[in-house]
């Protein structure tokens, strides 16, 4: 599901800068971030851990603030959004999938994925969550809590969780960092399916530049900044 104007970004960073206090002064993490990524695109973004990439991500869902610059997504000026503002954009625009999955431990698969579908006051959010639930092989563990479920099988709940709404924008941090090589492979597989079929636009971070190349462009962040940029390789027939 595509949302803004056509032809506009689906994600626009301007001189985007990040500055943190510390004990030992004034901390710089992202330095003048320039980025623009189209709407249905898929951009995977590498570099070095302390590089910016999980803050960039902070920032383009507005859970973080850049300190100067201009941070547009889904067509939205976040710079100027309250709290209250910020929340119901990413209600309205954003999923996300964590590494750590972020599934709430007291709730069942069903509950978790239907829990974004009601804040967001969909109707039938119950039936929508079984649905994905069932489009991600995990229609026979919708009673399951996450205690009961494999780190797959909770990833692929988080994956649900993050799709159903049908976000505009998909944000994936390290989504695989915590599962086993083919058990990763699945989840990222699911992942590239639903962002081509919804036509979402995805932010993949990695860690591992081959996962990232499956997108349509790789970026590299060093010190807060975009050093290197490059197109995927077109696919042999």
């Amino acid at each position: 599901m595509q949302n803004g104007i056509p032809g506009e970004p689906a994600i626009l960073l301007a001189d985007a800068q990040v500055r943190l206090a510390s004990a030992a002064g004034e901390v710089n993490i992202l330095r003048g971030l320039n980025l623009s990524i189209a709407q249905g695109e898929a951009v995977g973004v590498i570099g070095p851990s302390g590089g910016g990439k999980s803050t960039m991500m902070m920032v383009v869902a507005g859970l973080e603030r850049a300190n100067s610059g201009i941070v547009r997504t889904a067509g939205v000026d976040l710079c100027g959004l309250d709290e209250d503002a910020l929340a119901r954009f990413r209600r309205d625009h954003v999923g996300i999938v964590f590494q750590d999955f972020h599934l709430i431990p007291t709730m069942t698969a069903l509950e978790n994925v239907a829990v974004p579908l009601e804040f967001a006051g969909r109707a039938g959010a119950f039936e929508r969550a079984r649905a994905v639930l069932e489009a991600v092989g995990l229609g026979h563990r919708l009673t399951h809590y996450p205690s009961q479920l494999s780190g797959g099988e909770q990833q692929r709940v988080a994956v649900a969780r993050a799709f159903a709404p049908e976000p505009s924008i998909l944000l994936a941090d390290e989504p695989t960092g915590n599962l086993d090589g083919e058990t990763g492979k699945q989840v990222m597989d699911l992942l590239f399916d639903m962002h081509r079929r919804l036509g979402t636009t995805m932010v993949l971070i990695s860690h591992d530049p081959l996962l990232a190349a499956r997108c349509d462009r790789t970026v590299r962040l060093v010190d807060g900044r975009v050093v290197d940029e490059k197109l995927a390789e077109p696919a042999h027939v």
